[in-house]
């Protein structure tokens, strides 16, 4: 299986593309953590991309599309893609590159929420600098206010988790995604998912769906389609 899987800031995606991973035995691609990563490493490029989410900008395409692709080109096929395309240039790019490799995706999975669940969840957060530990003010709160329950060292916001940039982030997701959600609808592909309520109520929402793309796609080749 080959599925793209998007949504708004605090959707959850990120989760379930983990619990997708583990079960069906994908490769997991996250244009996320790959820009954590650079910023993380202090590079030069990482410092450039730090400076658009801090103020909830998309970076450019141009670097998004040269993380991704170069390590789609690394394990080709039987992949989740978190978090991508979420232009239509990167639509343009990850489209060009399935098609040079005969690749096909099966599923185009939007997990959606609203805008007060997504500042809700977003704007919550807190992280430990120091042994890397995430905490929610109101769904995972540390044991003592402020502090990690791990290492003891002070917790801190992200500055793209503050709610005016958490609403302009959510914003600028359903605007660049309505021209893609409609490409993926013409192909057939795509598929919302409510991300409202628990993890557990969610996945039983989605697993249902994967199972069923999942046996289908084992048919197939069992009966001699293509790779």
């Amino acid at each position: 299986m080959n599925i793209l899987i998007f949504g708004p800031p605090g959707s959850g995606k990120s989760t379930h593309s983990r619990r997708i991973t583990e079960l069906y035995g994908l490769t997991y691609v996250s244009s996320g953590d790959m820009i954590r990563g650079e910023i993380s490493r202090g590079s030069e490029l990482g410092r450039e991309m730090e400076r658009y989410l801090a103020a909830g900008e998309l970076i450019p395409d141009v670097v998004v599309n040269s993380l991704v692709i170069s390590r789609l080109r690394r394990d080709r096929g039987n992949f989740i893609l978190d978090g991508y395309p979420r232009t239509a240039e990167q639509v343009l790019a990850l489209e060009n590159y399935l098609y040079d490799h005969g690749i096909s995706i099966n599923v185009a999975m939007e997990i959606f929420i609203s805008k007060e669940e997504s500042v809700e969840r977003i704007s919550g957060r807190r992280i430990c600098p120091g042994c890397g530990e995430v905490y929610h003010v109101k769904y995972r709160p540390p044991k003592v206010p402020g502090r990690c329950d791990v290492c003891g060292t002070e917790l801190v916001q992200r500055s793209d988790d503050r709610p005016e940039v958490v609403k302009k982030r959510y914003d600028l997701y359903v605007k660049n995604m309505k021209p893609i959600i409609t490409f993926y609808k013409k192909q057939g592909i795509y598929v919302r998912v409510d991300g409202h309520g628990g993890i557990s109520e969610v996945w039983e929402r989605i697993r249902p769906l994967l199972d069923y793309i999942h046996s289908q796609e084992v048919t197939r080749r069992g009966s001699g389609g293509a790779p």
